[in-house]
């Protein structure tokens, strides 16, 4: 009996501490993934985190997608900073098998910096970094700095003939840049909120995922701004104002970039457009097989309950004070025409309706109607007539007050209703162009490139936007400031490597599951059977 007490007691004492153990051990990666972050200036829009191992760099040998994305060169830069720092016999111990955060940060000199950030293992010291000032032929010439209080190296590498700045942070965390304005902002940053910038992958996910996306919607303002010439451009205006924070991990494909996960939204501060979709469920989409194949960009909207949706932007009309335009607008519209245009137009409403730029500057609305031909009637009380078929609307600004701020660019548009799409435009010339597209079937979805793109997407989203690289060349060229026009068209290779990029929004519990997916053109990847 004793013996049996004594192995019971025994068996306890193990499986206490093999719990404490376990328990103890089971968040660190979380938490320090937390604390590496929070070290990372807070105007980081995008934040790619991925792990300093050599199966993943042998993953991505010789492989186009990232030297589509980065350039060439500076993935060239990237590389050869790894060879000779990360590898370096002195430092590698400490730096292998930690993640790597390479954030992106807007400039003062209307340019993107990139900042990388890890943590080492313990029993690194500043000193050890002193030894590469004695090592001979190891290509770098090292000199003490200090930045912020904190120790840091000014790394002089002879092959790139650039200059690579180092500083060691609190928690064994080190951030480099080849930015020394940057690196001196990374080493006075202090995060003074309470909530972190980015939501983070739960545990599980971290270990089991290849790489990691993380975004701050609110930041991409400040990334746009040093992108493009105006930053109220009408596909991405809305984007920065989603407030919230996405977690996104790789989905590994040889030809296209695919991530995955959860937008999460932050209630105390849902008042943007965007917010309106997430209180819907997940609906086919079906507008994007009459898009023309002259698409550049586009959204396409998808609500599983129309009224729903009509409701919530009143409301959200009432938090930014144009609900009382908007009255005004339908009374008067009810005054002269005698018609409820509003609330027959709601009552008529489909479950989607996009917005779309062709390559030729056309912007149309593509808007699904229960009963086109109820909705002709309508739209003709309220528009003159230029003949059987198209009109233009007498008053100002109605496409926006029915359906949002994405619609906003279309003033006193014209219109015609073809099945049961309402589409309009904003000439004439416009309407008479897709009443072309539409009877002549000249559609985005009888490309089979397209199509290879469109079946990594997910058949049923709320919110959808599109960007076509080649449809969007001479858009680009009016909107991006020169320099990053530039590197689109010359850089070998680049992002005209690749054929289009989505990012999918789908309502999920009150937050928004986000799919992100960049395809390589097939001219430039063929895919293996």
């Amino acid at each position: 009996m004793k013996r049996q007490i004594i192995i019971t007691i025994i068996l306890l004492i193990i499986t206490a501490f093999i719990t404490v153990s376990y328990f103890k051990n089971l968040n660190p990666p979380e938490i320090r993934t937390s604390k590496i972050m929070r070290t990372i200036p807070g105007n980081a829009p995008l934040i790619f985190e991925f792990n300093n191992d050599k199966s993943f760099y042998d993953i991505f040998n010789d492989n186009k997608l990232l030297a589509a994305v980065t350039g060439r060169q500076k993935l060239s830069e990237l590389d050869t900073l790894r060879k000779l720092l990360l590898l370096n016999p002195f430092v590698s111990k400490y730096f292998t098998g930690q993640n790597i955060f390479v954030s992106l940060h807007p400039s003062l000199k209307k340019d993107i910096d990139l900042l990388l950030t890890m943590s080492c293992t313990s029993g690194f010291e500043p000193s050890i970094l002193y030894q590469l000032i004695r090592q001979p032929n190891s290509g770098l010439l090292v000199t003490p700095i200090r930045e912020g209080g904190k120790h840091g190296f000014n790394i002089y590498i002879n092959t790139l003939k650039k200059r690579f700045y180092l500083i060691i942070k609190e928690d064994n965390v080190v951030s480099g840049s080849f930015s020394k304005e940057l690196i001196e902002q990374s080493a006075t940053y202090i995060n003074k909120n309470d909530t972190p910038g980015f939501v983070l992958l739960s545990q599980q996910q971290n270990v089991n995922s290849l790489a990691n996306l993380y975004i701050n919607y609110k930041q991409l303002f400040n990334l746009f701004n040093v992108i493009f010439k105006n930053s109220d451009i009408d596909i991405l205006k809305n984007l920065p104002l989603l407030p919230g924070s996405a977690a996104l991990s790789l989905n590994y494909r040889s030809d296209a970039l695919m991530f995955n996960g959860l937008t999460n939204i932050r209630p105390n501060e849902a008042t943007g457009y965007l917010n309106l979709f997430s209180n819907q469920h997940p609906v086919t989409n079906h507008l994007k097989d009459i898009f023309p194949s002259t698409t550049a960009s586009g959204i396409n909207f998808a609500v599983s309950d129309p009224i729903e949706f009509e409701t919530n932007l009143f409301q959200l009309q009432v938090k930014t004070g144009s609900n009382k335009a908007k009255d005004l607008l339908f009374n008067k519209i009810k005054a002269e025409t005698g018609i409820s245009l509003k609330t027959e137009f709601n009552n008529l409403l489909g479950n989607e309706f996009a917005v779309i730029t062709t390559r030729y500057f056309e912007k149309y609305a593509i808007i699904s109607i229960n009963d086109g031909s109820k909705l002709k009637l309508l739209m003709t009380a309220a528009c003159t007539m230029a003949n059987e078929n198209m009109g233009q609307l007498n008053y100002d600004k109605v496409p926006f007050y029915l359906l949002g701020d994405a619609y906003n660019i279309f003033k006193r548009p014209y219109f015609i209703i073809i099945d049961n799409y309402l589409i309009l435009a904003n000439s004439p010339g416009e309407l008479n162009s897709y009443y072309d597209v539409y009877f002549n079937r000249k559609f985005l979805s009888k490309n089979e490139q397209y199509n290879q793109f469109d079946n990594l997407l997910s058949d049923k989203s709320n919110i959808t936007f599109f960007f076509n690289f080649k449809n969007s060349q001479e858009i680009l060229k009016q909107d991006l400031y020169p320099s990053f026009y530039n590197t689109f068209i010359t850089n070998k290779p680049g992002w005209q490597d690749f054929y289009a990029a989505s990012l999918q929004l789908s309502a999920s519990d009150k937050s928004l599951y986000t799919s992100f997916s960049m395809r390589l053109n097939t001219d430039t990847f063929k895919v293996k059977q």
